[in-house]
């Protein structure tokens, strides 16, 4: 019997581009506000704001907009001119419209594990957006389900590993956000495989579970089928 029959991908950052134009975005932010903050100081409020908003609005590029616009409203003392909102509004829209970019190897290594696992993209953010970026990107054709989630815990990995496969024990999760991807879903019971990505949001750092058995970790996604292919 195959120790592993499912696969689950995280998207942003693991099969596409997205941390990039969050950055990008916020240097859009920062020039809009370069009079009444400096920009190492405004990042700083930025990032204070989602993570008391990440409750309340949870991942995505809705709940960044409007921590944009609350940290505007903070640092300039409720001052904040009215096209200074009207630029932040339209920052995010322009976001919500951004080209999907597939990653190296994306596409290759779900044509490679297609038709021998059952692959599950499971990932956080909003649910327009990522469903627009999942038709967007082609890659929608290989993946046996889709699941938007609120927040990627190890119930949520219990729960889809359930659904869609034969249970956690005989599940991997890949993706580039120890936080997210690899640490709940190794708690879980499945394999925790982290991809790294150049930018990653500093609320998914976290310290990688080395000890953990079922930790592996892997420069780009090229290396999956042959790691698949040693646990069986």
């Amino acid at each position: 019997m195959r120790q592993l029959t499912t696969i689950g991908f995280d998207a942003d950052d693991t099969l596409w581009q997205n941390e990039q134009f969050f950055r990008m975005t916020e240097r859009q932010f920062a020039g809009l506000l370069a009079d009444y903050a400096e920009a190492e100081h405004l990042s700083g409020r930025l990032l204070e704001a989602e993570r008391r908003n990440l409750g309340h609005y949870g991942f995505g590029i809705k709940g960044f907009t409007l921590s944009m616009i609350e940290t505007a409203i903070e640092v300039t003392d409720g001052k904040v001119p009215a096209r200074v909102i009207a630029d932040i509004l339209e920052a995010g829209r322009e976001m919500l419209s951004h080209p999907v970019e597939t990653l190296p190897h994306a596409r290759e290594t779900l044509e490679a594990l297609a038709g021998t696992h059952r692959l599950v993209l499971i990932t956080k953010g909003d649910l327009f957006d990522q469903e627009r970026k999942v038709a967007a990107s082609g890659l929608g054709e290989l993946l046996d389900a889709v699941e938007i989630v609120s927040a990627k815990s190890a119930d949520t990995y219990r729960l889809l590993f359930a659904r869609h496969g034969d249970g956690p024990e005989r599940s991997m999760m890949v993706g580039n956000s120890l936080e997210s991807d690899v640490i709940p879903a190794i708690e879980a019971g499945s394999w925790g495989v982290h991809v790294p990505h150049d930018l990653t949001w500093e609320l998914e750092h976290a310290e990688a579970p080395s000890a953990a058995q079922r930790f592996k970790a892997m420069p780009t996604l090229a290396e999956l089928p042959a790691l698949v292919r040693e646990i069986g």
